[in-house]
């Protein structure tokens, strides 16, 4: 490779580090030809992007970004170095993690992973960013953690709503015996009194 094929290799990685707040470094050795463009089509699928370099460009790159800022990713940079690229954390850790499981074998190995701003090393770490929270979820979970106290209230008016008219559904029946009884006692009170006059009918005479 000519130092220029070095430096366009260098200002690619560049750009890629600079795009993505997530990336991890993995371990491709002893993979395959075969496994490696299964590994490629998985993380496409997933809108993960994969890229092999050598650890002397990719450090080439992180350091003249930001010297400090990747220090802690340093030391992963050995062996044969692939990178997976992702706007969500924990998807590439997904496809190491399922891709192991389906191959049967501890590789792609996991050397450490850089989740916006916070260095994992080791591939002790691969279980624990399977359980990462995106944005996403965690914006879901304020949502709902927000929205409870609402359906809460909601509910409780509810079923105000629902005792109030149980009430008066109780209350209009308790009231109908009352009016009906009332109604023969209004009638024999207003019937004419017939009995008086049968009676004085022979005085007249």
């Amino acid at each position: 490779m000519t130092k220029q094929e070095k430096n366009e290799v260098i200002e690619v990685l560049k750009g890629k580090f600079a795009q993505y707040n997530n990336f991890y470094v993995t371990d491709t050795e002893s993979l395959t030809v075969a496994q490696i463009s299964k590994l490629r089509s998985h993380c496409f699928d997933k809108q993960v992007e994969m890229r092999v370099a050598k650890n002397t460009l990719i450090k080439k790159a992180l350091e003249s970004l930001d010297t400090e800022k990747y220090t802690g990713m340093y030391d992963s940079l050995h062996n044969v170095t692939a990178l997976l690229f992702s706007e969500n954390p924990k998807d590439p850790a997904l496809i190491l993690s399922s891709f192991r499981k389906e191959s049967k074998g501890e590789k792609p190995e996991l050397k450490a992973a850089f989740i916006n701003g916070d260095v994992f090393v080791g591939d002790n770490q691969l279980k624990a960013l399977t359980q990462i929270k995106t944005k996403n979820e965690l914006i879901g979970e304020v949502i709902g953690l927000l929205q409870a106290p609402i359906q809460r209230v909601l509910g409780a008016l509810q079923n105000k709503d629902a005792a109030k008219e149980t009430e008066t559904v109780v209350a209009d029946e308790a009231a109908a015996p009352v009016a009906e009884t009332a109604a023969p006692i209004a009638e024999e009170a207003t019937a004419p009194d017939t009995t008086a006059p049968e009676a004085a009918a022979p005085a007249a005479e």
